[in-house]
């Protein structure tokens, strides 16, 4: 083992476990670098709260693309490639680790990292506590505290070495991929392809909370975001009507309306998902807040109101003739147990 060393950065101490293969790499903005890492406490058991080794998948981030977590660009730029080092990190470092960790562990239990259809309110933030749902990170987040980072570089890629998926993007070329992103979209949907147009809304989607999450809350550029966002979103719910998955459209579709009741789109949407699940009042109500957001959406509305009374009488039909038929055959189980 090295001796320790100091990095020319207050608050982080380093000390190397095994040197690397090569010289120092060039760490340009837009490298990307993959590298495993263990997360330790400080404590006397030097308690593991990650480890990326465990769950067989290693760290990639973009050199330049404001990671949330800063400082371990700054302890990955004075790597070299396969060497193993360990940090001892103060406290000014590690105060979004919690936040940073509850993404990595829900994308290593096959989860969204990002709840980009749920929406929190800045001031009531502010004001109440929320749980990350694991103990330890909730504990970490309550009382930060320094932290040892133990990393090992496994791969350098330069910008023209790989091809750059959307995460790999900074906020600029997020919002440039947004429309580009929306578009293809467009055209999956028209062709049919359902599936692959959601896919291609939820990246989108995921581009815009990114960003959005850099911005103070209900202020003008975060509204400008959430429109932009509320309008994949609800083009995404048109897919997932062709695909019939409807509890999750109302689902989606009752997020936005709870945030932004003016949402004609989002009631309309929501009205034919309530249709297609047999819900005649809660889609009587919501073609009618179309109707009272739009008069011009009259005639849409009595044809929508037409389909649907008829759904209703053939749905009813069939109750009638099943419960008939349920009725006739006890009768007949009766008459055959007679002795």
């Amino acid at each position: 083992m090295d001796q320790t060393m100091l990095l020319n950065v207050e608050g982080v101490k380093k000390t190397i476990l095994h040197g690397g293969s090569s010289e120092l790499p060039k760490f340009i903005t837009g490298t990307k670098v993959t590298f495993h890492f263990r997360t330790l406490l400080c404590d006397d058991d030097r308690t593991v709260l990650d480890d990326s080794k465990k769950v067989g998948v290693p760290m990639e981030i973009v050199i330049g693309n404001m990671f949330k977590l800063e400082i371990w660009e700054t302890l990955i730029t004075s790597m070299r490639t396969e060497e193993v080092a360990e940090f001892w990190c103060d406290v000014i470092h590690t105060g979004l680790y919690p936040i940073v960790a509850k993404s990595l562990r829900r994308i290593a239990e096959g989860k969204d990292p990002v709840d980009w259809h749920i929406h929190t309110c800045g001031m009531a933030n502010m004001f109440a506590y929320h749980s990350l749902g694991y103990p330890d990170l909730d504990e970490l987040q309550k009382e930060p505290q320094p932290l040892i980072f133990v990393l090992e570089l496994v791969k350098v890629e330069q910008p023209s070495e790989y091809n750059r998926e959307s995460w790999a993007l900074n906020d600029e070329e997020r919002l440039k991929a947004v429309p580009l992103l929306h578009g293809q979209g467009n055209k999956l949907f028209k062709q049919g392809r359902y599936e692959d147009a959601t896919n291609k809304y939820k990246e989108a989607i995921i581009c815009l909370r990114n960003i959005q999450t850099k911005e103070k809350g209900w202020e003008a550029p975060w509204l400008k975001l959430e429109k932009m966002a509320n309008t994949l979103i609800l083009n995404y719910c048109q897919c997932l009507l062709r695909m019939e998955e409807y509890y999750e459209v109302l689902e989606h579709t009752t997020d936005i309306i709870n945030h932004h009741p003016g949402v004609k789109k989002a009631y309309y949407i929501r009205a034919k998902a309530h249709v297609e699940v047999w819900n005649e009042q809660e889609a009587k109500a919501d073609f009618q807040k179309v109707l009272d957001l739009d008069p011009s959406m009259a005639k849409t509305v009595r044809k929508e109101l037409m389909i649907l009374h008829m759904r209703m009488e053939e749905k009813r039909e069939e109750d009638r003739l099943k419960y008939k038929e349920k009725g006739l055959s006890l009768e007949r189980e009766h008459r055959t147990s007679r002795p």
